[in-house]
């Protein structure tokens, strides 16, 4: 398979090396409005909307990944494999386990434990540990501490339910993850076996424990904070 794929409509050349990833297309959107110059939308496939342009002078493509592993299974593997992507940072929102996360506090997923099967596809002879890149860690960190922002290093959950008959956060707890999404452990895994780079860093949306929760206007429009810093490791 070759550019474009059935997902993504992009030419060869209009999707940047590195691409900065969010669940919901209409939060891409707004970043590339907000912090990119020469914007030109490179895909609109199931209303899955990306855009390319630069930023202090240096490319980059902003593009939605929907919601869940499945999908951000297959628009990251399109894009490492298909587009040549190198790096693909993911800007998201976590729900909060750990007790001294806030609203709108950054998460920095060093790890990305999970309920999926998706790895069972690697036929590994043990279970797989999804991580991310050194490297960009190390800058987001950096970043942070730069910028004032709060944040924690460290695991979060990528689960393949939101409505859970179940709920299992009080165990992931006790292990020390951070809290919950549902995108990262695929991400990173994709980026394993292609011998990319990935980081995924979310903005507490809710707390889990104690039921503080934020709009998804705010979701799409103020959670700028990992923007930023996404916006530096390039």
């Amino acid at each position: 398979m070759s550019a474009p794929t059935p997902h993504i409509d992009a030419k060869p050349g209009d999707i940047a090396s590195t691409v900065i990833m969010a669940g919901d297309p209409l939060r891409a959107k707004f970043m590339a409005e907000t912090y990119l110059e020469n914007i030109r939308q490179v895909n609109q496939v199931r209303g899955m909307l990306g855009f390319t342009g630069t930023y202090k002078g240096k490319e980059v493509t902003v593009m939605g990944h929907g919601m869940g592993i499945p999908s951000i299974g297959i628009y990251t593997y399109e894009l490492y494999h298909f587009y040549d992507v190198q790096t693909i940072i993911r800007v998201g929102s976590l729900g909060a386990y750990h007790k001294d996360l806030k609203l709108g506090d950054l998460v920095l997923a060093m790890g990305a434990c999970t309920d999926s099967n998706y790895g069972a596809q690697y036929e590994l002879p043990g279970t797989f540990a999804p991580i991310a890149d050194f490297g960009l860690l190390r800058k987001a960190v950096d970043a942070c501490e730069h910028f004032g922002y709060d944040y924690m290093v460290g695991n979060v959950m990528s689960s393949d339910v939101f409505y859970s008959d179940h709920p299992q956060g009080d165990k992931w707890l006790k292990m020390g993850v951070l809290g919950v999404e549902m995108e990262a452990s695929a991400l990173y895994m994709n980026a394993s076996r292609a011998g990319r780079k990935a980081l995924v860093i979310c903005t507490v949306s809710d707390h889990v424990f104690t039921g503080e929760v934020t709009t998804s206007e705010q979701r799409r429009t103020t959670f700028t904070r990992m923007m930023e810093v996404a916006l530096t490791l390039l």
